[in-house]
């Protein structure tokens, strides 16, 4: 009996891992002590402010961009270089925002990108010169470029039990900015007096805004997750060869195709508008109306993606959408001017599509971030061309129907690369 008393304790002992749901559940995705409820919810304050912010700098730009030419003398290519520098920005700073984070927390690092957009804004309209122009605007995309990357790390960090909710949040957030940014410059510089350098200015105090929740994070130095430390322990990660995988080239494919047509809309839109004819302000409410559409998509498009074992069919429809929307612009660009900016608006969906088919395509975590650096980074390359060569061709031929041909024109490779990289596979199987 004495033995039976021994072992009565070491049986009910045994379920002392009853810890283990804490640590299966933890606030924080490092299983440290759970925050105060109020910095979480500062925290969320900050990832909002910080997702308005990453996109003003370029929509706000392209709706006075005919100013700026004018205020600085440029040419229709020098304007052309003007819209690529954003995804050049991406593709160059975005791959340094891991090491940084893990060198001085990723929230110190989201806190200086913030300050960068705020120091790029305001500066980038009194320069007075192209070049410290293009300067200063690059300093406002790194900002950009650096937090773009580090908004899911602060997420999974400090909310690892609702990733999906706060995702939302946020790329709502990035939406609406985008769309306020391109619906508000034009009546803002208006109200200001009608000085296009007040009007990019005035952008930075929203930046300067989204500094100060971001101050309380700058000790925390908790590493960013490394590419490896997602994977599953083995050899599996080292041995995977992204660029032997065709699902990845032709990602990468579709994900620089849809980045170019994004930012040749941002860039061009409210100019396509403005010489059919149509006003200022009014341009500029058609582009917001395109970018807008993005908020409520952004749900419904990665959620029937997901329930499907190929994306081919939505990535058809999305391009479609851009083929009727573009020969629109071709063919009376007044006179549909807000059919043709709801269809461009469908078709720039595109993006929340990538992104969905990314994690679809690999069955590790170590293949989910291989395959999203690898597309991500070499998608964005693929972009730069595409913005500073409709400029070339509207400067050359003096007006828009070769531009707009060819962004008719990659619709086609954009289509096809989509439904290659919709197939119901995985770069495992082909690594």
């Amino acid at each position: 009996m004495p033995d039976d008393d021994t072992q009565a304790p070491t049986l009910k002992s045994a379920p002392t891992p009853r810890a283990a749901p804490e640590l299966r559940t933890p606030r924080l995705a490092d299983g440290s002590e759970p925050p105060a409820p109020w910095l979480l919810r500062l925290i969320a304050v900050g990832l909002v402010l910080a997702a308005l912010n990453l996109r003003p700098a370029i929509t706000s730009l392209g709706a006075l961009l005919e100013e700026v030419r004018d205020g600085l003398h440029m040419s229709g290519s020098v304007a052309g270089v003007l819209t690529s520098v954003p995804p050049l920005c991406f593709a160059v700073f975005g791959v340094t925002a891991p090491r940084l984070a893990r060198r001085f927390g990723a929230g110190a690092v989201v806190c200086a990108g913030m300050a960068a957009i705020a120091v790029g804004l305001v500066v980038r309209p009194y320069i007075g010169s192209t070049a410290g122009f293009l300067a200063a605007s690059a300093l406002a995309l790194m900002g950009i470029a650096v937090s773009n990357i580090l908004m899911p790390v602060i997420v999974k960090r400090w909310f690892p039990d609702r990733v999906g909710s706060m995702t939302g949040l946020y790329s709502m957030a990035l939406a609406l900015g985008t769309a306020l940014a391109a619906a508000l410059t034009v009546p803002v510089t208006g109200a200001l007096g009608g000085n296009w350098r007040t009007g990019l200015a005035v952008w930075a105090a929203l930046a300067a805004a989204a500094v100060l929740p971001w101050v309380v994070l700058v000790r925390d130095r908790t590493p960013a997750p490394a590419p490896a430390a997602s994977a599953v322990p083995g050899a599996e990660a080292p041995a995977l060869r992204i660029t032997r995988s065709r699902t990845a080239w032709a990602l990468a494919c579709f994900f620089g195709l849809q980045a170019t047509a994004a930012y040749i809309t941002m860039g061009w839109m409210p100019q396509i508008f403005r010489d059919a004819g149509v006003s200022a302000g009014t341009a500029g409410l058609l582009l917001a109306v395109t970018m807008a559409m993005g908020v409520p998509l952004a749900f419904v498009i990665p959620r029937a993606a997901s329930r499907l074992r190929q994306q081919g069919p939505i990535v058809v429809a999305l391009g479609m959408c851009g083929l009727i929307g573009y020969s629109g612009l071709y063919l009376a660009p007044a006179a549909g001017a807000w059919a043709w900016a709801l269809l461009l608006g469908v078709a720039n969906c595109a993006f929340p599509l990538a992104l969905t088919m990314i994690g679809m395509r690999a069955r590790t975590g170590a293949g989910v971030v291989r395959l999203s650096a690898f597309a991500q980074s070499t998608g964005y390359l693929l972009s730069i061309p595409g913005p500073l060569l409709v400029g070339v061709l509207y400067q050359h031929s003096g007006g828009w129907g070769l531009p707009i041909a060819l962004m008719a024109g990659l619709m086609i490779p954009q289509m096809a690369a989509g439904v290659l990289a919709g197939r119901n596979r995985t770069i495992e199987d082909e690594c």
